[in-house]
């Protein structure tokens, strides 16, 4: 049987490495913790230079929680997200 994660895929801002700064910390620190209590399985950015990010979740509503909590969300330099099954196999 496939065992189910949920991915929370983000697009970025073109200039996400210029804008990021004032935000990085605080949006490191909810990755860590989210990690640490065992919410957030894997995160990282994809591309390089980064265009997005994804993060791996067991629990679909923890993934749109930490979304909609993210400093990169609520400061726009997420111009998209959505949360997205993953049948591991």
């Amino acid at each position: 049987m496939a065992e189910k994660r949920h991915v929370l895929f983000y697009e970025y801002v073109g200039d996400i490495l210029e804008r990021r700064g004032p935000f990085r910390d605080e949006h490191l620190a909810g990755i860590h913790a989210a990690k640490e209590d065992g919410r957030l399985l894997q995160a990282g950015p994809l591309g390089d230079p980064p265009h997005g990010a994804a993060l791996v979740f067991a629990d679909p509503a923890e993934a749109e929680a930490f979304a909609h909590a993210d400093p990169y969300v609520i400061n726009g330099l997420v111009t998209g997200w959505r949360v997205e099954p993953w049948a591991l196999v």
